[in-house]
């Protein structure tokens, strides 16, 4: 799930996550959450933020489609 209002960095953090799910072939639904007080409640503070299996991995940068790829995976 990628949290985050919409903005350019949120918009990018999307696309590489779902160019990973893509090209990994991962079974997973990429949903995008923009209502600030549904992440608030994910416990999200900063934004773009990428959570898996309602874990957050990365927040406030784009991460890099290797960051997510290990992060998908559970490598690293």
């Amino acid at each position: 799930m990628i949290a985050g209002p919409g903005c350019g960095r949120c918009q990018a953090t999307e696309k590489v996550v779902r160019e990973v799910v893509v090209e990994q072939g991962v079974d997973a639904v990429v949903a995008h959450v923009y209502d600030v007080s549904e992440y608030a409640k994910l416990g999200v503070m900063l934004t773009p933020a990428v959570l898996i299996d309602g874990k957050i991995v990365f927040a406030g940068r784009v991460p890099t489609a290797g960051e997510v790829q290990r992060a998908i995976l559970g490598v690293g």
